[in-house]
């Protein structure tokens, strides 16, 4: 069983995806594996490899991001990069908006 601290971080994390996702990619393009680790490295959690995926192509299909397959060197396949559109860094803004706004009405101040 799940403590409320742990369901809080699960919905925290997991569960908005998109916007640890979108926040990286307004540093750079980065390609899927790459921006997973990225998470793990910045944020600390991992999401399913699996979860990431889908959160990207739901990004791009809604025109918040946009991918270039790009060419590797040492002859391993290409990459497909994401990159932050406009839309997305505007969707980005929001939602730091939103829990920035949540959290002062959390702390009461």
């Amino acid at each position: 069983m799940t403590t409320p601290l742990e369901r809080l971080q699960n919905k925290i994390t997991k569960e908005v995806l998109w916007l640890y996702i979108l926040r990286l990619l307004k540093e750079r393009p980065m390609y899927a594996y790459e921006l997973k680790e990225k998470i793990k490295e910045a944020f600390s959690f991992e999401p399913a490899t699996v979860s990431s995926y889908v959160v990207l192509y739901k990004l791009e299909k809604e025109g918040y991001v946009t991918s270039e397959w790009q060419e590797t060197r040492g002859g391993k396949p290409a990459r497909k990069y994401y990159k932050l559109t406009p839309k997305g860094e505007e969707l980005l803004k929001e939602g730091i908006k939103f829990l920035e706004e949540t959290l002062e009405k959390l702390k009461g101040e």
